[in-house]
């Protein structure tokens, strides 16, 4: 084909269940194709896709199988909304695999609940009336009422005010710690990667050219990661800049709380001198 393209290369990837990984590198490197693939809404042209180590493309029944185990919420999931009410939202996906009646309903329930929406306040309201980051819960729920083991989200603060998105990630937060879901999170901002990740998948051109835990790739890899364009978290860069013009202060700092310890740290020992 003359126009084709090769959107992966020789993409080898193993998650376990329990991990959250986050996804990293720039728009066009590949992250939104592989996330499909992993839920089996595009079929590789080579290899495979092995979930518990079944290939999910060897016949239907095997794929429909998939699609209740890996939830995927793509970017802007609201734009996709189009059911008169939040309960009849968060219903259709259940519905289409045949759950009804008084199950359905306890579906709805806990979904709403794990996303910190009361059920009773929501249940009747149209999704149009939300606010974005309430939209952006809504799509959630709609994704754990088919009761996924793993949650895939591209972008799910993407366009968010920072208290919408403050509670987005607290809600992906509880959903790994609180209900035990594999997460698997692609996102361009870096602090966020840094604080939730506990790996980190780096692409580029469609490959996977890192995968490590956040504090070695951002540590070790500061050179590798400008040559391609992206950059560190805010406040690993700072500390990053300080230790370069000579100050003492410890390397791979990813959070505020660990920056305020080496700052507080540095401000004792020159007030010793």
């Amino acid at each position: 084909m003359p126009f084709e393209t090769e959107a992966l290369k020789n993409i080898n990837l193993e998650i376990d269940k329990g991990e959250f990984v986050g996804i990293i590198g720039h728009t066009g490197c590949g992250k939104t194709t592989l996330l499909q693939l992993l839920n089996g809404l595009l079929k590789p042209t080579k290899g495979q896709i092995l979930i518990d180590n079944i290939d999910i493309h060897q016949d239907k029944r095997k794929l429909r199988e998939v699609r209740k185990k890996i939830g995927l919420s793509f970017q802007y999931p609201e734009a996709q909304f189009f059911e008169e009410t939040i309960s009849k939202e968060i219903a259709f996906g259940p519905n289409n695999m045949g759950v009804t009646g008084k199950e359905l309903d306890e579906r709805i329930q806990k979904s709403l609940k794990m996303v910190d929406m009361d059920y009773h306040c929501y249940k009747d309201r149209s999704p149009f009336t939300l606010s974005g980051g309430e939209m952006r819960r809504l799509a959630i729920a709609s994704i754990l009422a088919i009761e996924p083991e793993v949650v895939v989200l591209d972008e799910p603060t993407a366009s968010l005010d920072p208290q919408s998105c403050s509670k987005i990630l607290s809600v992906i937060v509880n959903l790994h710690q609180k209900y035990s879901k594999t997460i698997i999170m692609v996102s361009h901002n870096m602090e966020i990667m840094a604080e939730l990740a506990k790996r980190i998948i780096v692409m580029e051109k469609g490959k996977v050219i890192m995968d490590d835990t956040p504090r070695n790739i951002f540590q070790y890899s500061i050179e590798k990661l400008e040559n391609i364009g992206l950059s560190l978290p805010p406040v690993t860069y700072t500390m990053y800049k300080l230790k370069k013009i000579g100050k003492p202060i410890s390397s791979g700092i990813l959070t505020v709380e660990e920056a305020k310890d080496e700052i507080l740290k540095l401000a004792r020992s020159i007030k010793r001198k």
